[in-house]
């Protein structure tokens, strides 16, 4: 059944991805006359495009190279061009059908329509892929201020830098790595929390140039943990964590580790792991059993889902990643649908929910509409009775 399931996910994938493409591929062979008589060549250069991103990640798995990288970066960069040139198309014709209906346009200039058109769109939809590679380059460091009415022993405040989404693989990679550090090592926080999806799936890429070795944070007070997240265990969570772990990053499993100041963080398996590894978590609540709810509970959860659940169990402060605040507008509207917070910070009862756009991406190197940050979440501890 989980691998009827995972086909026929796959299956719609890849019709939905060509059915795209097709349409893109009719946009242009309506416009010019050129691609109309050279047909053939034209469908042959255009769908070979269309198919280098899912090319990439079928030979990724078996021979990872200098090549198979620079196939997930025009592949990526495709990805791009489609779900821009889809919408901008899709913008043209609805146009194009309000002008026929109203009288507006002849049917003499359709032809004239449809070529300036598709100039348009290709013209638009290069900006906006430059203005997103130049955006996704430049990471920025989002601050969010949290009281809890706990105490931590004597200590009074807490710097946490959490980085969540890096995806190290073809696409990003030892460079993205130095600047994640220099940006650590700047901020001087007392733990450092990595929050899933480190690996960006297939480990080939990253074992081939050990790209964890550019990863130089600074000595912390409380340390450096992790959680893995679903591109782990897709990418096979028997080679990914640890190989993650041999870097001396402590990756937590359904595990409870207690800070010396009593601060106690709990990091969760990813919810995807009993279908991609077999190995389904443990409830929150079986682990919020184990803790000391009278002290400060911090939550690790790769995929900000069953907020309500969080809040039930009286955790304090959980942190995720996995949206990416949709990566590229509208679809940070489309993860709004999906979670209770995609982005951000949400303040429910007695529980804070701080969701990353993630550091690093997927598929494309664009973002629109979100921003690569690491973030800091600045906590104190206060004492409810010094409040009164």
């Amino acid at each position: 059944m989980k691998n009827f399931r995972m086909g026929y996910f796959f299956i719609t994938v890849f019709a939905v991805y060509y059915l795209c493409n097709t349409y893109l591929y009719f946009k242009g062979y309506q416009a010019f006359d050129v691609l109309r008589e050279c047909r053939f060549t034209y469908a042959l250069i255009f769908f070979s495009f269309a198919s280098i991103f899912v090319i990439a990640k079928i030979l990724e798995t078996r021979y990872s190279s200098v090549i198979t990288d620079t196939l997930n970066i025009i592949g990526g960069f495709w990805l791009a061009f489609m779900l821009y040139g889809f919408l901008l198309f899709l913008l043209s014709d609805i146009t194009l059908i309000i002008l026929k209906l109203t009288g507006s346009m002849g049917i003499e200039a359709i032809s004239a329509y449809r070529k300036w058109s598709f100039i348009a769109v290709a013209g638009i939809t290069f900006l906006l892929i430059t203005a997103g590679f130049i955006n996704a380059l430049i990471p920025s460091v989002k601050n969010y201020d949290i009281e809890i009415n706990k105490l931590a022993g004597e200590t009074k405040t807490l710097k946490i830098a959490a980085a969540s989404d890096i995806h190290l693989g073809s696409v990003i990679r030892k460079r993205s790595l130095r600047k994640l550090s220099s940006i650590l090592n700047k901020e001087k926080p007392d733990l450092i929390l990595l929050l899933g999806d480190i690996i960006d799936g297939e480990i080939g890429p990253v074992l081939r140039g050990d790209l964890l070795k550019y990863f130089d944070p600074p000595e912390c007070k409380y340390g450096l943990y992790a959680v893995a997240g679903n591109h782990e265990y897709i990418g096979g969570g028997q080679r990914t964590i640890p190989y993650i772990e041999s870097r001396g990053i402590r990756v937590l499993k359904d595990e409870i580790v207690t800070l010396s100041n009593g601060v106690q963080l709990i990091g969760r398996i990813d919810k995807d792991a009993g279908r991609f590894y077999g190995k389904p978590r443990l409830p929150l609540k079986t682990l919020i059993e184990q803790t000391d709810t009278t002290k400060p509970v911090i939550l690790l959860d790769h995929q900000p889902f069953n907020i309500d659940e969080t809040v039930k169990n009286n955790v304090d402060i959980q942190l995720s990643g996995h949206t990416h605040n949709g990566q590229m507008f509208p679809l940070n509207y489309v993860t709004k649908k999906i979670f209770e917070v995609s982005y951000g910070h949400l303040k429910k009862e007695n529980s804070n929910i701080i969701v990353s756009s993630g550091y690093g991406l997927w598929g494309p190197r664009v973002r629109l509409g979100s921003r690569s940050e690491v973030i800091i979440v600045n906590v104190k501890f206060v004492n409810c009775d010094d409040k009164n």
